[in-house]
């Protein structure tokens, strides 16, 4: 309760006090085609969108505290027609929420005190083809330590971040084991870890402003697990010990104030998971709007 209670309050934070720095870009992307069966070629349809959405909102409450809230919303399927031109069901191509929190405490020393939490899950979990999922997985973190702006020129920011993290991931409905008769048997499942975390947060206008680039690196080393001992004597005993890697990569260009294009580079590490890197690439041309 505590934690959610942190949680919370810095998410009530950005609607306390007055003026902040907010920035709010929502963009859509849609790729149509389709065929009729006598197009011949080999040639099939597909229909594929996006919806994103990327919000911050910062402070330097006053001489001696900043907050800084940054919000990551996205969520797109994908469908294709076969030869026969039939459509499939729509598919998950991407689903991503992301919020986080970030306290600094600016009390004029060579690093500053700071206390974050952050949030991540997904709308819609189809990782169980026999059971939908909303908001699942849950992964929440909390961290304490210190942290430097390294950089902070106009539109340009470097942001590092070193100390102890917290992470609590909950799985809910999760397959468990398969009763006699078939039956799929669940449980929730959730985990507890501790260790050293970093973080450095990168952004910048390139090409007269009209690019931005903007980089997140994250690693946290586990020291240890709430369930490390459920899983002495098998192969994946040490695999909580590796060390996990997130690096975001996204170039955003306008075109015009409506039209946009989008890179977004994704790299994960987490042994856990799957013992290999796991990237994701989008590159979209699509509509946009910049409410703030």
């Amino acid at each position: 309760m505590t934690r959610i209670g942190i949680l919370l309050a810095f998410a009530a934070a950005p609607a306390a006090a007055a003026p902040w720095n907010l920035a709010v870009d929502a963009n859509v992307t849609l790729n149509q085609n389709a065929y009729t069966t006598n197009w011949g070629g080999g040639a099939t349809g597909m229909l594929a969108y996006a919806l994103n959405l990327n919000a911050l909102a910062e402070k330097q409450l006053n001489s001696k505290m900043n907050t800084r809230n940054t919000l990551k919303l996205a969520f797109g399927q994908t469908s294709t027609q076969d030869t026969a031109g039939k459509w499939g069901s729509l598919a998950k191509s991407t689903d991503e929420i992301n919020f986080e929190s970030v306290l600094r405490f600016t009390l004029g020393f060579v690093v500053d005190p700071f206390a974050s939490a952050q949030v991540k899950t997904q709308f819609w979990d189809k990782s169980d083809a026999t059971l939908s999922r909303y908001f699942n997985p849950l992964d929440l973190n909390e961290g304490l330590g210190v942290a430097r702006q390294i950089v902070k020129h106009e539109k340009t920011e470097l942001v590092s971040r070193l100390g102890f993290g917290l992470e609590q991931k909950l799985d809910r409905q999760a397959p468990d084991s398969i009763h006699d008769l078939g039956i799929v048997l669940r449980k929730n499942k959730f985990g507890n870890y501790g260790g050293v975390t970093f973080a450095t947060d990168f952004t910048t206008p390139l090409a007269q402003e009209r690019i931005t680039y903007t980089s997140k690196l994250t690693l946290f080393q586990a020291v240890f697990y709430s369930d490390a001992s459920k899983l002495q004597g098998l192969p994946n005993a040490d695999y909580w010990k590796a060390l996990d890697v997130g690096w975001e990569n996204i170039f955003a260009a306008s075109i015009t104030k409506v039209l946009m294009v989008n890179l977004d580079a994704q790299l994960l590490y987490d042994k856990e998971i799957d013992t290999k890197l796991r990237l994701k690439e989008t590159l979209a041309l699509g509509l946009t709007y910049k409410f703030i």
